[in-house]
C-alpha cells in the first residue's frame, strides 16, 4: 500500500503510445502522478526486430520522455543499460511499484494480444489497482467495431468504411458521398511513366540522442535483420509534423494515380511514410486526415488521391484493428490454404534471381520500408503462391517493417497476403502471375525471367506457381464467387500442359524452400 495518502497515479506508457492526447496523459496531474517508461530486452527480441525499428522506437521513447519533462511531469524512465534493469514488464512494473508506491497504475490498453495476456497477469498480482483505458487516438473503438460486426455474415472494409464517412462527415454531401463515388479505387492503379519525375523525400539527421541510441543497438543487436545506416525517420513530434507536411505539398497530388505503382527507382514513390509516425503515436489520425482534406479544400490535390489516402487511415487501418481484437487468439491460429512450406532464404539476404524479390527485399534492409503494394503483390503474393507457412511470414513482417505491430501487421499478412483466414478479411486471395508485376513495375525490364513466358526455360517463377497455386487449392477456391475466371480459365488447359506446370513448380519450389 501508499505511504502516504497524497501518493499519486503511476501512468505507464509504452513504446507505440507516444501521444501527449492519451486519455491516461490528460487526466493526469503532474504535481502528483508518476510517469513510467520502460526500454526492456523481452520487447526488443520476442521477434529479432529490424535495427532501424529498434532504434525509432527507443530514440521517440527517449525524446517524448524530455517532451513529457518539459511540461513538468517527472518521468521514471529505465533505459536497457540501466544496471538494475530486470527486462520485463511485469518485473518492471513491479520494480516501480515498490519504488514509487502509488496509489494506482493506469495504463492504455495494448495493441497487441501478447501485452494484453501481460497486463492481464500483472493485474491478478500487482498489489495496487491497475485501471486499462480504451486508446482514444484511433477513429473508432474496439467496443464500437464489435457493435458493427455483431450479427454480419461477411465483415468487408467498403461497408465498414461508409459507417466511418458517415461518422466522420469527411468528402461526404449529407449522406452521399462527394463526386458521387465512394471509392475511387480504379482511378489508383495506372502504372508508373518512365520519364516522370519521382520528388526527394523528407529525411531527417540522426540527433545526439539517436546516435547515442544507434550506438547501443549496434552493441547490443548488431546480428539483427537490416542495416542501420542511413537512419532518416524522424523521432519527434515536430519531425512526424514536418514529414506529413512534406508528404502533402510534394506527393499526396499524385499519390491516387500511382499507389499500386513499382520501381527499381525509388522505395518511396509518392507514398505518404508516415504510417511509422501513426503507429508509434506521434501522429494523431484525425489530424492527419483533416490536413490531408484541408490540401483538397484549398485545391492541392485531386479528390481520387484525397479520398484513397482517407481510405486507407479511415478505413483499411481501423477495419484491420477492429478485425484483429474481435478475431484473436484464434484468428493467429488458422491456416485455411493449409501452407507448410519454410521461408526461402532470400527473404533475408536478396539472393535471388527474380528482380522484383531481390529489389523489395534489399529496400526492406535499407529502409525497414516497402509500399504497401511491395509487400502484398510482391514479398506476399509469392509466399502466397509458393504456400509458405503463415507463422514464418508473419514473423518476417512483424520482423523486418519499422511500422509493423501485431494489430496491423497480422491481419493484413495473415488475411489480406495469406489468405490465410479463409476469407475473412479479402474475399478472394490476392494472387497474381508475373503480367501483374510486369504491368504495375519496371522490374521484369532487367530480370533474368520473361513474365511473358509461361513454362520452360527462363519463365516467369510467378506464371507457372500461379498456376500450380490454383490446382494445389482446387478444393478449397472453386466455389469461391471470385475465383470463378481464373478456374475456367484453367479448365481450359490440358492435361499434359497441367503436369508439365506442376513438374516446373515443385521443382523451382523445392530448390528457393527445400522439399516438403
Amino acid at each position: 500500500m501508499p505511504d502516504t495518502p497524497d501518493a499519486g497515479d503511476l501512468i505507464w506508457i509504452l513504446g507505440d503510445q507516444l501521444s501527449p492526447s492519451l486519455q491516461i496523459l490528460r487526466d493526469a496531474d503532474p504535481k502528483r502522478d508518476r510517469v513510467l517508461m520502460v526500454e526492456v530486452q523481452d520487447e526488443a527480441i520476442y521477434v529479432r526486430h529490424h535495427k532501424q525499428k529498434l532504434v525509432l522506437v527507443l530514440s521517440a521513447m527517449r525524446h517524448f520522455a524530455d517532451e513529457l519533462r518539459a511540461k513538468g511531469f517527472v518521468v521514471d524512465y529505465v533505459s536497457l543499460s540501466d544496471s538494475a534493469n530486470t527486462h520485463s514488464f511485469e518485473s518492471e512494473l513491479q520494480r516501480a511499484v515498490d519504488r514509487l508506491k502509488p496509489q494506482r497504475v493506469r495504463v492504455t490498453e495494448p495493441g497487441e494480444w501478447r501485452v494484453k495476456k501481460i497486463f492481464e497477469r500483472i493485474g491478478q498480482s500487482i498489489e495496487v489497482a491497475f485501471e486499462v483505458l480504451d486508446d482514444n487516438r484511433f477513429l473508432c473503438s474496439l467496443a464500437e467495431f464489435a457493435a458493427w460486426a455483431e450479427g454480419r455474415k461477411q465483415l468487408r472494409m467498403e461497408f465498414f468504411y461508409r459507417e466511418m464517412r458517415r461518422k466522420t462527415a469527411w468528402l461526404m454531401e449529407g449522406d452521399e458521398p462527394l463526386g458521387g463515388q465512394w471509392n475511387y479505387d480504379r482511378e489508383n492503379r495506372k502504372a508508373l511513366p518512365v520519364d516522370i519525375d519521382l520528388p526527394d523525400r523528407l529525411g531527417f539527421e540522426p540527433d545526439a540522442i539517436t546516435r547515442e541510441v544507434m550506438e547501443l543497438v549496434g552493441e547490443r543487436f548488431g546480428d539483427h535483420f537490416g542495416d542501420m545506416e542511413p537512419f532518416r525517420w524522424g523521432v519527434t513530434r515536430g519531425e512526424a509534423d514536418q514529414a506529413l507536411d512534406d508528404f502533402i505539398r510534394v506527393a499526396l497530388p499524385q499519390f491516387g494515380d500511382y499507389q499500386d505503382a513499382m520501381t527499381a527507382r525509388s522505395a518511396f514513390v509518392f507514398h505518404s511514410l508516415i504510417a511509422v509516425y501513426l503507429n508509434l503515436g506521434l501522429l494523431d489520425p484525425r489530424a492527419v486526415c483533416e490536413a490531408v482534406l484541408g490540401a483538397f479544400q484549398r485545391g492541392d490535390a485531386p479528390l481520387a488521391a484525397v479520398e484513397g489516402f482517407i481510405r486507407q487511415i479511415l478505413g483499411w487501418r481501423e477495419f484491420v484493428r477492429g478485425l484483429y481484437w474481435l478475431k484473436m487468439p484464434d484468428y493467429a491460429e488458422t491456416n485455411f490454404l493449409e501452407a507448410a512450406r519454410p521461408l526461402p532464404s532470400f527473404y533475408w539476404d536478396a539472393q535471388t534471381d527474380l528482380r522484383c524479390l531481390r529489389s523489395v527485399v534489399e529496400e526492406t534492409r535499407k529502409h525497414a520500408y516497402a509500399h504497401h503494394i511491395q509487400r502484398l503483390m510482391v514479398t506476399g503474393n509469392f509466399a502466397l503462391l509458393a504456400g509458405i507457412e503463415p507463422k514464418a511470414v508473419e514473423e518476417w513482417y512483424l520482423l523486418v517493417y519499422a511500422d509493423a505491430y501485431e494489430w496491423v501487421e497480422l491481419p493484413n499478412t495473415h488475411g489480406m497476403a495469406l489468405h490465410a483466414d479463409g476469407g475473412l478479411l479479402g474475399s478472394k486471395p490476392y494472387a497474381a502471375s508475373g503480367a501483374y508485376i510486369d504491368r504495375m513495375s519496371d522490374y521484369c525490364k532487367d530480370c533474368a525471367y520473361n513474365p511473358k513466358k509461361k513454362l520452360g526455360e527462363g519463365a516467369c517463377p510467378f506464371n507457372y506457381l500461379y498456376w500450380d497455386f490454383l490446382m494445389r487449392n482446387e478444393t478449397r477456391l472453386r466455389k469461391n464467387p471470385r475465383m470463378g475466371m481464373p478456374y475456367r480459365n484453367l479448365d481450359r488447359m490440358d492435361a499434359g500442359r497441367k503436369k508439365a506446370i506442376r513438374k516446373q513448380a515443385n521443382t523451382f519450389l523445392d530448390s528457393v524452400c527445400g522439399t516438403d
